[in-house]
C-alpha cells in the first residue's frame, strides 16, 4: 500500500474556473425521450453542467483559476519552484501542457512543469505529489492545476456518459505552513479493471482511423464512436462501493483520526446514485459531504477543489480544520487523505 505522510505542508490557496455555457440535461438533450431522461438524471444526480465551447481548452480554465489565485493571494512567480498539470483532455499529445501553462502564467525558467495522465483520483494524487515536494528544503511553492473538458470526449448519445460529465479548471497552492499538523495519503491502483472506463481508440495501441471516429448503436441504445469514452457504470459502481470504504478504513488506522474527528468529507462528484450509497455505508452526515453534481456534473479530477469553492468558501476560509478527500475511477484507482488545514483562502468561483 502506498502510504504517505506530511508535517508542515498544507494546501494555502484555491481556485476555480467553469465555462459560462450551462447545458441543461433536462431541456438540451433532444436525442433522448423526455421520459428517458428524466428516468437517468434523477439516479444521476445532474441538471445542469458546463460545457466548453470548441475553441476552449481544459488548460484556457486552468489558466483562468491559477491567474486569479496568483493575483488575489499577491504570490510571487519566481516563488513557485514545480507547476503540475492534471489532466486526461491535454492541449496537445506533446508538448506537454505543463510548459504551456508554465510561459502563459508568465512563470520563471527555473520552474519546473511536468503532466499527470490521471482522471478522477488526480487531485489527490497530485497533491500527494505536491506535498512530496513541498517537505523538500529548497521548495517554496507549488502550483498544482486540475483541468478537463470531459464533454469533448464522451457521446451526449450514450445513455451511460451523455448526461453525466462537465467541464471545469482549478488551481491549487502548496506550500509549507508552520500552522499544520500531519496529513496522510493511501494511493491504490487495480489495473485488471483498465477496461471499465476507456477512450479505445487515439492512442498508439489503436490508432485514429476513418472507422475509429464512425458512430456505431450500441446494445443499449447509445450511439457512439470508439474516439469516445465508454463506462461500465455497474463495474465502476462495485468497485466504488467496496474499495473506497475499505480504504478510508484503512487511513483512519494509518492517521490515528475517527470519521468523528473530520470536519468536512469532500468526495469526487461521481454521480448521485453512488456517493449516496457510499455515504450511507461509511455513516457520514450529509451535511459533512458536499454535492455539487446538480450544477456542475462530473469534472473529473476537478471535481473536488471546485466543491470546495463552490460549496465550503465560507465554511472553511481562514479555520483551522480536518478535511478528508477521496478521489475514486478510470484506471481503476482511488486515493484518499486526511488534511490538515489552516487559514487556507478560497477564490470565489469564477466563469469563463
Amino acid at each position: 500500500m502506498a502510504v504517505c505522510s506530511f508535517n508542515g505542508v498544507s494546501i494555502t490557496g484555491i481556485s476555480a474556473t467553469v465555462p459560462k455555457n450551462i447545458y441543461n440535461n433536462k431541456t438540451d438533450n433532444s436525442f433522448f425521450s423526455q421520459e428517458t431522461v428524466f428516468d437517468i438524471i434523477e439516479k444521476i444526480g445532474v441538471y445542469q453542467r458546463r460545457v466548453a465551447d470548441e475553441n476552449m481548452c481544459a488548460s484556457d480554465l486552468c489558466f483562468c483559476a491559477a491567474h486569479n489565485l496568483i493575483e488575489e493571494m499577491n504570490i510571487e512567480r519566481n516563488e513557485i519552484d514545480f507547476l503540475i498539470f492534471v489532466s486526461q483532455t491535454p492541449d496537445y499529445r506533446m508538448p506537454a501542457t505543463s510548459f504551456i501553462l508554465q510561459d502563459r502564467l508568465g512563470l520563471p525558467k527555473t520552474c519546473a512543469a511536468f503532466d499527470i495522465n490521471l482522471g478522477c483520483s488526480g487531485f489527490v494524487v497530485g497533491l500527494n505529489i505536491a506535498y512530496s515536494l513541498a517537505a523538500q528544503s529548497s521548495i517554496r511553492k507549488i502550483l498544482l492545476l486540475n483541468g478537463e473538458t470531459r464533454t469533448k470526449v464522451y457521446s451526449f448519445k450514450d445513455r451511460k456518459t451523455g448526461f453525466l460529465f462537465g467541464d471545469a479548471g482549478a488551481a491549487s497552492l502548496i506550500e509549507k505552513s508552520h500552522s499544520v499538523g500531519d496529513s496522510f495519503f493511501v494511493i491504490e491502483s487495480d489495473g485488471s479493471k483498465n477496461d471499465y472506463i476507456k477512450i479505445k481508440c487515439g492512442g498508439y495501441r489503436y490508432p485514429s482511423s476513418s472507422e475509429s471516429f464512425k458512430e456505431i448503436m450500441r446494445n443499449d441504445g447509445s450511439i457512439r464512436s470508439d474516439e469516445q469514452g465508454y463506462m461500465d457504470g455497474s463495474g465502476v459502481f462495485e468497485f466504488v462501493i467496496t474499495e473506497v470504504p475499505r480504504q478510508i478504513k484503512n487511513l483512519y488506522q494509518i492517521s490515528g483520526y475517527t470519521k468523528d474527528d473530520i470536519d468536512y468529507f469532500i468526495l469526487h462528484q461521481a454521480n448521485k446514485f453512488m456517493n449516496e450509497h457510499l455515504l450511507k455505508k461509511m455513516k457520514i452526515e450529509p451535511a459533512k459531504a458536499p454535492m455539487n453534481l446538480n450544477k456542475y456534473g462530473n469534472t473529473s479530477s476537478v471535481s473536488i477543489p471546485l466543491t470546495i469553492v463552490s460549496e465550503l468558501q465560507e465554511k472553511i476560509q481562514g479555520k483551522k480544520q480536518k478535511i478528508l478527500l477521496s478521489g475514486f475511477g478510470v484506471g481503476l484507482s482511488l486515493a484518499s487523505a486526511i488534511l490538515d488545514i489552516d487559514k487556507i483562502h478560497i477564490c470565489k468561483l469564477t466563469e469563463l
